[in-house]
């Protein structure tokens, strides 16, 4: 093909203009009727086409900070993204990508010109490269640029960043070893820094929480969670009414249905001394809100609860109910023998293989241990009051929408009102 060029026109402003004369010429033209084998290749041509249009743009903008310097623009990233009317992350990105090109990895800018990796694989590759020692002798971080480079025709970004993690054990493995233990460090001091966590109430009865942890605490975290879900049926249990709420739905889910779970059932013991005595939750409610389906409770400095959450976590979870009477004052202070103690839930578990809501086969070791007859109602903490029951079931029990049935041989059985 040949190109024409006005009187002193430079070949890169041409070549725009080309390009332009060429999609104007197609702009027409329906892909629709394409053969599958010519639409698969021109597939493959355009990718290839925008990872050589990527470059050049790339290299405008190394060599462009005389335009940001001509309107006073901070850079040539925030003149870019003001010009096109992009947001500014993706630009002053790209500003930093075609510095780190025309400096460093000449070798990496040439396959990409040619086509041979995209511009998300360019990214990557770069970034593997800006990470490795400083002090790396040249030769060797060169043989990790082509190295890389070689990978891209293969692999996906993501699976070239995990190649970028080891690349030192491929082209350098004398030093890999040491250098893997000084990234690790720094990897793992970095994500103290920046640990955090937000908790953001909602006002529609949620909270979100958002943060960021060392991927250790987040490892923890998560086997602690999945703990709790793995085995957990996701379907209500042959014999039962009613629709499975506790662990149910989607993974996410689950693991938020799981955290909560997870927080009712921590020992306090275990727990730092906070104000001066145990860590321990206090909610306020009045004895005639208690009794009733649809009372509701405080938790002091924070939200209210209805009595059917308050009776139930009231079973397993360390949380100190604080019952009023109708001038306020404290009629009862909570008593640690609300809660069954380690050597009852053995003996309990030992008499019961699974949770005993009729027709459930949850193991006895996930199951919560609920009174028969409510603390609030006098029961009592002992074995002729427990009833083991999962984590679903427990919900149930204390579900207003349903009556509970005690039967002689030890099964339990609901029923949803009507």
């Amino acid at each position: 093909m040949t190109i024409a060029f006005a009187p002193g026109q430079h070949p890169l402003l041409r070549c725009a203009e080309v390009m332009g004369e060429a999609l104007d010429a197609v702009v027409q033209s329906e892909p629709l009727f394409l053969p599958t084998s010519d639409k698969a290749e021109l597939l493959r041509q355009l990718a290839k086409v925008e990872a050589r249009l990527a470059e050049l743009r790339l290299r405008v903008m190394a060599s462009a900070s005389d335009v940001a310097e001509s309107v006073g623009a901070r850079d040539v990233g925030a003149w870019y993204a003001a010009e096109t009317r992009q947001g500014h992350e993706a630009p002053r990105a790209d500003q930093q990508l075609a510095s780190s090109l025309d400096t460093n990895y000449p070798v990496l800018r040439k396959a990409l010109a040619e086509g041979l990796v995209n511009l998300a694989q360019a990214r990557v590759i770069a970034a593997a490269l800006d990470v490795l020692p400083a002090d790396l002798d040249p030769v060797t971080k060169k043989r990790a640029e082509k190295a890389l480079i070689g990978f891209a025709a293969d692999h996906s970004p993501q699976q070239l960043r995990i190649l970028g993690r080891r690349i030192l054990e491929i082209v350098a493995p004398e030093i890999a070893e040491a250098e893997e233990a000084r990234r690790l460090a720094d990897e793992e001091a970095h994500a103290r820094a920046k640990t955090k966590l937000v908790l953001k109430p909602l006002r529609d009865g949620t909270t979100r929480i958002s943060g960021i942890l060392p991927n250790a605490t987040a490892h923890r975290l998560k086997t602690y969670l999945e703990a709790f879900t793995n085995p957990r049926k996701q379907n209500a249990p042959t014999g039962t009414t009613g629709t499975t709420e506790a662990f149910a739905g989607s993974y996410p889910r689950r693991l938020g249905q799981a955290f909560g779970q997870f927080l009712e059932v921590v020992d306090p013991k275990r727990l730092p001394i906070h104000a001066g005595d145990a860590t321990t939750l206090i909610v306020t409610i009045n004895l005639d809100q208690l009794k009733a389906d649809l009372g509701t409770g405080q938790v002091i400095g924070g939200d209210k609860l209805t009595a059917s959450e308050i009776r139930r976590l009231a079973c397993t979870a360390r949380i100190l109910p604080a019952v009023l009477d109708g001038k306020s004052e404290i009629l009862d202070l909570g008593r640690g023998s609300r809660l069954f103690e380690p050597p009852q839930r053995k003996a309990i578990v030992l008499q019961h293989e699974t949770c005993q809501a009729k027709g459930c086969d949850q193991p006895a070791s996930w199951c919560e241990v609920h009174h028969r007859e409510s603390w609030a109602d006098g029961g009592t903490t002992d074995r002729d009051n427990a009833v083991l029951l999962c984590c679903h079931h427990h919900h149930r029990a204390h579900d207003p929408t349903y009556t509970t049935d005690y039967h002689p041989n030890g099964d339990v059985t609901f029923t949803r009102n009507r």
